[in-house]
């Protein structure tokens, strides 16, 4: 009896076990990514959640709030809250932007830019880590399958957004 409170009838009338759909399966990995990432990078000063905003900064794609919102797939006042802990830790400095006085631009301080090098290196290893007895190439496929995926569910999210879908 409790075992079919577990099983859940699929589109075509299949019975599969709800803890081994790839939903499930995926967030306990990124739960273990990122327990692993936060307790590795918190020597650095570094939270995971800084890593896309640190990257998109050293990387040149973003220097405005609203573009790091954008970038790490975040809304504004999440970016806003983690922007002012970053200013806070020294990782970032704001300065007022001269064509926008309303806005500012947000850079990576030399502090952040140091340490960057070591988070990503930290990262890369823990990513080896997860991956270990894999190939290179069940690595690779397993990046472009998590890549799909991704893309397929941005797409049902912005079709379930749009102004078209009530």
């Amino acid at each position: 009896m409790h075992q079919n409170r577990r099983l859940c009838k699929g589109s075509a009338g299949m019975k599969f076990e709800v803890l081994s759909t790839p939903g499930h399966l995926i967030s306990l990995a990124a739960r273990g990514f990122a327990r692993l990432s936060e307790a590795r990078l918190k020597p650095l000063g570094f939270g995971v959640g800084h890593l896309p905003v640190l990257v998109a900064l050293r990387d040149g794609r973003a220097n405005t709030q609203r573009d790091l919102a954008r970038f790490a797939k975040i809304e504004q006042p999440s970016m806003a809250q983690m922007l002012v802990r970053m200013e806070r830790d020294g990782l970032i400095q704001r300065t007022p932007d001269a064509a926008d006085g309303r806005s500012s631009r947000v850079a990576l301080t030399g502090v952040a830019r140091a340490r960057l090098p070591d988070a990503c290196a930290t990262l890369l290893e823990g990513n080896r880590e997860a991956l270990s007895g894999f190939t290179n190439e069940e690595a690779a496929q397993l990046v472009a399958l998590l890549t799909r995926v991704i893309a397929n569910l941005d797409r049902v999210a912005n079709a379930e957004t749009s102004p078209h879908n009530p």
